[in-house]
């Protein structure tokens, strides 16, 4: 059997970062260890598995093959898991414990006194012009930032700090606990002081002395041009504030570019479509069609041009991100066909297929898709355009 893809196992995008990995795995791993749940008799093997997929995307080199190659090409190079032997134990061990193992037995405060903030996620919505050439939006939104009037001590001015009374100044409580791995000692955060072994004197009125409060935040935020529908913008450090002076999380902006009604993008290239009569397509023409960037571009159409032409206009496409050139400006002919029942116009199409010797004028009823431009012809040109 194929093996679950591993983005999917830990439940982040593929362009998730190693932050959001570790968090992730983490998460999972509360989730899904055997001692947690006991009643299924997979969670051993899907355990296993999340550690597994974990192993492999929080190593660059292996993540690289991985996105490229797959679970085969990893294994044509030589790779084995070691999730049974838990070669991340630190990361499972601090998933239960919210400390590394070092901590937990020796009594170090570790990473838990030292949380990042939180991260914000926001939507924001630009239109396909901008989206082409690029600038920048405004958005505003709440955050937990430091408190201004104590600088993020939580005491009220000239009040100081204290000797935290439940750890007696340690940052540190002590505890035997029973685990996934067996009973350990475990050093845990004060969770009174934070793990600095210090409390306000008297709390800081704004904030109630946690050192936070929430704000308003306005920021302008660059677009870099040819960002696509659902792709993420990070701003590192602009999410919630770290408690007791911890650094704070990222802003992730969710992209969503409007539909256009001129434009249908089929990644770095856009397709649009022109319609015209059907004598100057028998004729040829010169016509004009709009581009991204709000000009226009004439096409010369030859004489005979088809339903379902395409007219490729190179670089007029949206712009790929990194500054590696453009796509390409697709242009499908749509050529207006008149129903003509009687009258002076219908004698004159009878004359003209009768002067061009095709259909019915040579007892010949021709078929949709021979020669000429039928209808399956026009649907695999589009097919072909739209792939």
């Amino acid at each position: 059997m194929s093996k679950p893809d591993a983005y999917e196992l830990l439940g982040v995008p593929r362009d998730a970062d190693e932050r959001e990995i570790k968090r992730a795995f983490r998460r999972r791993a509360r989730e899904l260890h055997p001692d947690v749940n006991k009643d299924d008799p997979q969670a051993e093997e899907k355990f296993k598995q999340l550690a597994e997929a974990y192993e492999v995307l929080s190593d660059p080199e292996r993540r690289a093959i991985y996105d490229r190659y797959g679970w085969a090409g990893l294994e044509q190079r030589g790779f084995q898991a070691t999730a049974r032997s838990f070669s991340s134990f630190g990361d499972i061990f601090e998933a239960f414990f919210g400390s590394d193992p070092f901590s937990a037995f020796f009594g170090g405060q570790g990473t838990a006194g030292r949380t990042p903030g939180d991260d914000i996620e926001l939507e924001v919505e630009v239109d396909l012009a901008l989206a082409a050439r690029g600038g920048s939006v405004d958005v505003e939104y709440d955050a937990v930032d430091v408190c201004e009037q104590c600088g993020g001590s939580g005491a009220e001015a000239g009040s100081g700090m204290i000797a935290c009374g439940r750890c007696g100044g340690a940052g540190q409580l002590r505890q035997v606990v029973s685990t996934p791995f067996g009973r350990v000692v475990r050093s845990e955060t004060c969770s009174a002081c934070g793990g600095a072994g210090l409390v306000p004197a008297r709390r800081c009125q704004r904030c109630g002395g946690s050192g936070l409060v929430e704000t308003r935040r306005k920021l302008e935020v660059g677009v870099p041009a040819g960002i696509a529908d659902g792709q993420r913008i990070r701003l590192s450090g602009r999410g919630h504030a770290g408690p007791g002076g911890a650094p704070p999380g990222d802003l992730y902006l969710l992209v969503r570019v409007r539909e256009d009604e001129r434009f249908l993008r089929d990644g770095p290239d856009l397709v649009t479509a022109v319609r015209i009569p059907m004598v100057d397509a028998a004729l040829g023409t010169t016509v004009t069609v709009p581009t991204v960037d709000g000009g226009e571009r004439a096409i010369e159409l030859p004489p005979g041009t088809q339903p379902g032409t395409v007219v490729t206009l190179r670089g007029l496409g949206m712009p790929r991100i990194g500054g590696r050139g453009r796509g390409d400006l697709r242009v499908v002919v749509d050529v207006e066909i008149p129903a003509a029942t009687d009258g002076k116009a219908r004698e004159l199409l009878e004359s003209l297929r009768s002067e061009l010797g095709g259909g019915e004028a040579n007892g010949v009823r021709q078929r949709a898709g021979e020669a000429g431009g039928g209808h399956l012809g026009i649907v695999e040109r589009l097919r072909r355009v739209l792939r």
